[in-house]
């Protein structure tokens, strides 16, 4: 967020939280992008703070915590002093969320894989009306197409992101038989380690398709400890999710801190991701 809409978002979640009763004396932000997480203290609540046309997001990700907390699922959970709910204040969106101090130590492979494995096991005792990753392969799709949302994107780069989209998500989703409720970007920033083990955060990319697409986010080592996997529907799903990834970068309106790295590092990877595939 630009440095006026972050004063307003923090003070948006600090202001929700108060009235609640949660004491807060100060806030520390923890990230900025199109929404921040800032960690309130001494309540040390979580607050997720988007603009409002975020709404529908941020209450579906309330909605996947809510249900997953039933199945006892390796999630990160809302805050127990407040509603299970989105707060609406000055044109946010606001949820809040429990803090976990981070662990310093790594995940290995094996327990991240282990995490994974247990996360789709209780998604597989959720019913919940989620999209399929086609759908958000969609828009991304409708972002590269679209010039005026992407008006610095390169022919030749636009074409790749395109193409790579649409065929090849097209390709991984003939077969729907396996598909099922994912965490949709568990990639190492979406999984902290914690005192109670890792645990998923950013629970709004719940969707439907096969649990490689997931694995897909995951360092290549973690798909060795997690069997009965294609290994070739990993690497055409790696290559869809790097060109989502793109497709976001390219927006005009993207605020991801250091954009130009990752729009140049987003397109890298893609290339390598169709080598890898045997697609280059």
């Amino acid at each position: 967020m630009e440095p006026s809409e972050l004063r307003r978002a923090v003070e948006a979640g600090r202001a929700t939280a108060s009235e609640l009763g949660l004491r807060v004396d100060d806030v520390i932000v923890v990230n900025n992008s199109d929404r921040v997480a800032l960690r309130l203290v001494p309540c040390d609540v979580l607050a997720r703070v988007a603009p409002l046309g975020h709404l529908a997001d941020s209450e579906f990700e309330v909605k996947v915590a809510r249900r997953l907390a039933d199945v006892d699922a390796p999630v990160a959970e809302l805050e127990p002093r407040a509603a299970p709910r989105v707060y609406v204040r000055d044109a946010f969106a606001i949820s809040l969320w429990t803090y976990y101090e981070p662990v310093a130590t790594e995940i290995s492979p094996a327990d991240y894989a282990d995490v994974l494995l247990r996360h789709h096991a209780a998604l597989r005792q959720v019913e919940l009306d989620a999209p399929h990753f086609t759908d958000r392969v969609a828009g991304a799709l409708r972002e590269v197409n679209d010039r005026e949302r992407s008006p610095e994107v390169s022919d030749a780069d636009r074409e790749l992101l395109s193409s790579t989209l649409s065929e090849l998500s097209a390709a991984i989703s003939v077969n729907k038989a396996d598909d099922q409720l994912l965490h949709g970007e568990p990639h190492p920033g979406n999984l902290l380690n914690t005192k109670k083990g890792p645990l998923f955060v950013d629970l709004a990319t719940c969707c439907r398709g096969p649990v490689e697409f997931d694995l897909a986010h995951a360092p290549d080592e973690v798909e060795q400890h997690y069997e009965g996997t294609d290994r070739d529907l990993i690497h055409r799903c790696r290559a869809v999710n790097w060109a989502m990834f793109s497709a976001w970068r390219w927006r005009q309106e993207d605020q991801m801190p250091d954009r130009d790295h990752w729009r140049a590092e987003g397109l890298n990877r893609v290339r390598a991701s169709l080598d890898r595939c045997g697609l280059g």
